[in-house]
């Protein structure tokens, strides 16, 4: 069994159903990105695999246990999140709010250490912000935040760490940074990666592992090489589309139809 996985559940807000008897598993030690349309369960799914959404039916288990049944503490040892949304108290600094993320591990008999300390500057290395220690979050660019909030994840130390569309807002520059940051933590440092991403190109690019989503089911799964072609682009998103390997990585590439053709199809 992998670490994170989700058996049977039903997903949903209030009595709105968002998808129903969906099970995965997400392979360890993969880079998984899960795609889909808009409103097609994928950030739902993203939010039970956190412990954020309990399902009303099933369960979500890590390390063979329901998750929502594991003390908090130690949930947040083994599994960090990048929300959506991500907003810092007002007046913190970088180096205080990336130290949040050491929260997991302090208790009664454990406070504040060298090894917490060595642990929040070397996040803030690998993530580029380390000449950032002590400005303001709400003074940076919207790329620099999303890179601070990534050194926080990576100050829990946690071997899963799961973002909900980590570019959003962000200009091409800084989205392919963060990915490229999240790639390199995959390769270099063998954590287990899921996340939620708009772009198919980005996913296709930089996913071991893609699990594609329409109408809270999951459409299909495995490696992009393996699963993304034209067919399958109609059926998740409803758009012809031509599929090639991209240039740079040998990757499936998607370039839509032009509009005249979509115009002579239809």
């Amino acid at each position: 069994m992998q670490r994170l996985t989700a058996e049977s559940v039903t997903l949903g807000y209030d009595q709105r159903v968002i998808t129903e008897n969906l099970s995965v598993e997400i392979p360890d030690n993969s880079f998984t990105v899960i795609v889909g349309p808009n409103a097609c369960g994928k950030s739902t799914l993203l939010r039970a695999l956190a412990r954020m959404l309990k399902p009303s039916r099933g369960q979500v288990l890590l390390d063979g246990e329901a998750i929502h049944q594991l003390p908090a503490k130690k949930v947040a040892r083994t599994l960090g999140l990048l929300p959506q949304s991500s907003i810092a108290p007002d007046g913190i600094t970088v180096a205080d709010l990336v130290a949040r993320g050491r929260y997991p591990h302090q208790g009664l008999l454990r406070q504040w250490s060298p090894e917490d300390e060595r642990v929040v500057e070397e996040s803030m290395e690998s993530t580029g912000v380390a000449e950032l220690a002590d400005r303001y979050v709400d003074e940076l660019s919207g790329g620099q935040r999303q890179r601070v909030w990534i050194a926080m994840a990576l100050a829990q130390q946690t071997p899963l760490l799961l973002l909900d569309e980590p570019t959003t807002y962000l200009d091409i520059q800084h989205q392919i940074d963060v990915l490229d940051l999240c790639a390199e933590l995959h390769e270099t440092q063998g954590r287990t990666l899921v996340a939620v991403l708009h772009d198919l190109n980005h996913a296709a690019r930089y996913a071991t592992h893609l699990i594609a989503m329409r109408d809270g089911a999951i459409v299909a799964e495995g490696p992009p090489s393996e699963v993304v072609d034209a067919e399958l682009v109609e059926r998740v998103f409803g758009m012809r589309c031509q599929v090639i390997d991209d240039p740079e990585t040998g990757t499936p590439l998607v370039v839509p139809a032009a509009r005249k053709a979509r115009k002579v199809a239809a």
